[in-house]
């Protein structure tokens, strides 16, 4: 009986358990109180905690059934019915307006299943999303749960990107989280083949945003600049780095789940200049009423954050070097470390900074880059973290040498090599 009313509470809106302690104790909130979710595959929506205080966000776990948090406040996973934990890799939470917290839930498929095949047994369709906050003075936790109902991929579900691949022709790029993306070798001034994205997602919506370029020289992205817009708390929003834009989309997108969005025209791409170039594709922010996040509702501001459009991860760019090379390979083995740029006996004018480039290894803790003369004798080295693939060479370098070999070694956290690459010479040039 209880666990009937404490659902039945909880459905009509009430907080069981969330009840104020004393005058200093701070209630915490959380909009939207339900949401639509696939039942046969990854969902991603948008909540807004509001009302923090003095209290910090901790795990966050999906369960069947909630049951009240005594001593602590608020409705917390049931033992026995946990279904899953955020994965750290796709926690894209952030603190936010006036004592808010942003939290992108990635609802996996794997966890969309158990919940499915759980009521198809007869037990209760609906199961929880329950996130943690501990208090920094002493005071007792809270938990917030959020039902989640199982639906279909239609659309009464979020408008979310659940899967994003980059590709050319017909070959597929890699997935989310995958740390080699495509790589492209063409000389100067071939033209690109035509470019896709090939996008899962859940809901109906439009899809909007627009092709940009990084060109060789410029700062790179950092992740956080590949993440959509939607993904960003409303503060954030428009403050990612912006580069050069190519083509801007804009099309509506039926709830069938799977689109092949094209790519920029590949006349609009840079290919003169050698040097290592980047497509990245930027998704902006959409209405959609299904993942709308209200803050007034919460305090944590005013107005509604429309989140059409999120995702729990950074989107792959697809990369292509312009080089004075005969190399046409297609594809970097992924994993495997190897030289970008400079490329191999390149010339280049020394007015002109010199940035090297390469491919990560997973293996990698750190990356060691060495520039030695033509005898052999080491003029420049860079002791650079795991993640970290390219190095600017400070403005000196051209007045300790012009002909110059370089090589990069993928060493582990003792310090010994696992990778080593092939030594690549570069000339440079005064005066050009």
């Amino acid at each position: 009986m209880g666990r009937l009313m404490i659902k039945f509470w909880f459905f009509a809106g009430c907080v069981i358990g969330l009840s104020v302690t004393g005058a200093a104790q701070q209630q915490i909130k959380v909009h939207p109180t339900s949401v639509n979710v696939y039942s046969q595959g990854a969902t991603t929506f948008f909540l807004t905690f509001g009302g923090l205080g003095n209290y910090r966000p901790a795990e966050a776990n999906w369960c069947a059934d909630v049951v009240l948090a005594t001593p602590d406040l608020g409705l917390k996973c049931a033992p026995g019915t946990i279904y899953g934990t955020l994965p750290t890799r796709y926690d894209q939470s952030r603190r936010s307006g006036n004592q808010g917290y942003t939290d992108i839930v990635s609802v996996p498929p794997s966890v969309a299943r158990r919940a499915y095949l759980a009521a198809a047994a007869g037990e209760s369709a609906p199961f929880f999303y329950v996130r943690r906050f501990v208090s920094a003075t002493g005071s007792p936790d809270q938990y917030l749960a959020v039902t989640l109902r199982l639906s279909g991929n239609g659309a009464r579900v979020p408008f979310s990107l659940t899967d994003v691949r980059l590709g050319v022709g017909t070959a597929s790029g890699p997935t989310r989280g995958d740390n080699q993306p495509l790589l492209l070798f063409i000389k100067s001034g071939q033209k690109l083949p035509p470019v896709k994205a090939e996008i899962s997602y859940t809901g109906t919506g439009r899809l909007k945003g627009r092709w940009e370029i990084v060109q060789p020289g410029e700062a790179l992205p950092e992740a956080r600049d590949l993440l959509t817009e939607a993904t960003l708390p409303a503060e954030e929003r428009g403050l990612q780095k912006r580069f050069t834009e190519v083509q801007r989309f804009n099309v509506f997108l039926p709830p069938v789940g799977r689109y092949t969005l094209a790519g920029p025209d590949p006349a609009r791409l840079p290919n003169k200049a050698a040097g290592q170039y980047l497509i990245l594709l930027r998704i902006e922010a959409v209405d959609d009423r299904e993942g709308d996040s209200d803050l007034a509702a919460v305090g944590a501001g005013a107005g509604i954050v429309h989140s059409g459009g999120a995702a729990g991860f950074p989107l792959p760019f697809l990369r292509y070097v312009v080089g004075g090379s005969d190399n046409t390979r297609d594809l970097v083995v992924p994993g495997q470390l190897s030289l970008l740029l400079p490329t191999d006996n390149l010339t280049l004018s020394a007015q002109r900074p010199v940035d090297f480039a390469w491919t990560a290894d997973a293996r990698a803790a750190f990356y060691e880059l060495e520039v030695q003369d033509a005898n052999g004798k080491r003029v420049l080295s860079a002791v650079l973290r795991a993640g970290v693939t390219n190095y600017r060479a400070p403005s000196w370098l051209k007045d300790k040498a012009l002909n110059l070999r370089w090589r990069v070694t993928a060493k582990d956290g003792a310090g010994k090599p696992v990778s080593e690459t092939d030594w690549q010479r570069l000339r440079l040039v005064k005066g050009r």
